[in-house]
This record gives structure tokens, C-alpha cells and sequence, in this order.
């Protein structure tokens, strides 16, 4: 006899995942499975009883067989139609619910995320309607919905998009000036997004894009953020100058004066959630508009976040998205 049954595989204790491939379809074999979940859980516990509007009370409620396959139950009493989809990411769609869950179990179950291309070719459908899948999931399951962060707070801000060119041909080999240099930030601050980060040590993390990192707008976005009895740790850009006014604490440490750690003082934190996210968009998605930008982050921001909760990302990702 085999050590184990192949024809019910279960997950090795060794391994990372909290929602394995066939934990998912044993679970959600078909889209009547979703759409009875999406029902048990937004509208009847017992899979029978529910509260009726027209009737302002319980009712029993039944799912009939129609001409036009409407995904509803009705109520025996008044005829109210009941739909589980009504209010969520998947309302007005005609994809499959299983395909849903199917994108939602790959986001949950990747560190480094998943293409629209890969889904299209995953799920057999067009890439329009892998992207709006994506696009919904992103920015209304994974949105941000957190109070502010405490405790000691790393903050940050970095540049995505890649790098501005090298000097080319008999330039390339002269150091680069002070105007060259000048040059080089303009030139990212036209081109390139700005990326803007804090997190609790051991805790959340919040991620968001702001037109820029000079001016107010970066210390205002700290202030909006940190609760006033946290510590603030930066690095020595000038824009954070200020901040010991607004919280118990402001802690810098000073990069070009080649320091990174100093006790207690770094942001090897947040700066380690960058060194995830920048390698990940180049890729895996190549490159990503600003326009989209945001919602990227929300799905990295909650794939990170959601790893403090007991409960499985998967299940957690369908709460929120039948919230």
C-alpha cells in the first residue's frame, strides 16, 4: 500500500500554503458551489431561511429553475427575488463565479502576483475581461480600509519605473556632476511615479502614489497616517524635516553619510517592503501606468498585511469580497 492516498491528496505540514489547488476545488468544484456560498454567507445561514424585504421578516426562500438562469432565490411568501451577487465585485458580471474565485485563489496563494496575461491564458478567457477581474479585485477587495498605523513607524518614499539612462558614448565614463545630477532627479521626478510607504514594525503597512517627493505633501501624508503617540523613523530627506513637532518622536538615519543602522533607528523595514514590490512589477508586469498604479500596491499591501491574520488569505479575500 502507497504512504499516502492519491486520490485525496492533503497538504504536507511542511508547506507554506495556507489554501492548497485542491483544498480550492474540492471546496468550489463548480459555480453553483460559489454562488451557494455567496448565499449562505450574505444572506442565509441555514441555506433556507432569510430576511425578506417586501415582508420585513424571515422568510423561506427557494431557488427556481428559469428560462433566463437567473441567479436568484425567491421568497415563498411575496415573490422577492433575492440575488447573493447584488453589491459586490461580482455584480453585473457574466464570467463564471468559479472563474472569480479561481483569480482570487491565484492572488492570494502568489508573493510576486499574477499578469493579466497569465489569467487570460489560465482561465480561457479575453485579456479585457482578465484585467476588469483584476481591476475589481484590486480596488475594492483589496482597498484599504485600516486606521492609522502606531507604535514605531517606518516611513519612506521611493521611485518606480525603472532607472533614468546613463550618459551614453564618451560621456559615460565622466563622474556625474552636480548638474548632471540635477538633471537626473528632474528628469525622475517628470518620468517616474512616486511611491510613498509606512509600517509598523511587526504590524500594518500602508502604501500610496503621490504626485510628488518634495514639498508638503509627503509630511502631510505622514501626519494623515502615524498616530501622534508613535516614533517616526526617515531617512535625512529634507521634506520629513518637522515631523518632531507632530509626533512623541522622530528618529532619522543618515544614508549618505553611509549609515543604515544605528540601534534601534533604520527603515530596513519598509524599505524591504520596496525591494519586494520594485522587482515584482518589473517581472511580472513589466511595467504599470500611473493611472493603475494605486491598485497594484493595494494587492501588495494587503497580500502583506493579510499574513498577520489566522485565517487563510483566500478566505479572507472572499469575505471582503462579498463584504
Amino acid at each position: 500500500m502507497p504512504k499516502v492516498d492519491r486520490n485525496n491528496p492533503v497538504r504536507a505540514k511542511s508547506s507554506e500554503s495556507t489554501h492548497s489547488l485542491m483544498e480550492f476545488m474540492k471546496r468550489f468544484p463548480d459555480d453553483e458551489a460559489c454562488l451557494n456560498w455567496l448565499w449562505r454567507t450574505r444572506c442565509s445561514e441555514d441555506g433556507e431561511h432569510a430576511y425578506c424585504r417586501k415582508c420585513k421578516q424571515d422568510r423561506p426562500f427557494k431557488r427556481y429553475k428559469t428560462a433566463q438562469r437567473r441567479q436568484s432565490w425567491t421568497c415563498t411568501a411575496c415573490g422577492l427575488h433575492v440575488q447573493p451577487t447584488a453589491g459586490t465585485i461580482f455584480e453585473g458580471s457574466a464570467t463564471s463565479l468559479h472563474l472569480w474565485f479561481y483569480a482570487m485563489y491565484l492572488m492570494a496563494s502568489t508573493r510576486c502576483g499574477v499578469s493579466a496575461k497569465q489569467l487570460e491564458r489560465e482561465l480561457g478567457v479575453t485579456y479585457k475581461c482578465a484585467w476588469r477581474i483584476f481591476n475589481k479585485i484590486r480596488n475594492v477587495a483589496m482597498a484599504d480600509l485600516s486606521g492609522p498605523l502606531s507604535g514605531d513607524v517606518e516611513v519612506d518614499e521611493a521611485s518606480v519605473d525603472g532607472k533614468p539612462r546613463k550618459p551614453q558614448g564618451r560621456h559615460q565614463s565622466i563622474a556625474i556632476g552636480p548638474s548632471r545630477r540635477s538633471e537626473a532627479m528632474k528628469l525622475r521626478e517628470r518620468s517616474r511615479a512616486t511611491v510613498f510607504a509606512a509600517v509598523e514594525r511587526g504590524g500594518r503597512i500602508k502604501a500610496t502614489v503621490l504626485p510628488s517627493r518634495r514639498g508638503p505633501g509627503l509630511k502631510k501624508q505622514v501626519i494623515e497616517w502615524v498616530e501622534p503617540e508613535s516614533i517616526v523613523i526617515t531617512d535625512e530627506w529634507p521634506s520629513y524635516n518637522g515631523l518632531d513637532q507632530h509626533f512623541i518622536a522622530h528618529s532619522r538615519i543618515n544614508h549618505s553619510a553611509g549609515w543604515y543602522v544605528q540601534g534601534d533607528t533604520h527603515t530596513n523595514t519598509v524599505e524591504g517592503f520596496f525591494g519586494h514590490l520594485k522587482p515584482s512589477i518589473k517581472g511580472t508586469y513589466r511595467r504599470v501606468s500611473h493611472k493603475w498604479l494605486q491598485g497594484y500596491l493595494n494587492e501588495f499591501t494587503w497580500r502583506r498585511n493579510a499574513r498577520l491574520e489566522p485565517e487563510s488569505m483566500f478566505d479572507q479575500l472572499l469575505q471582503r469580497a462579498a463584504a
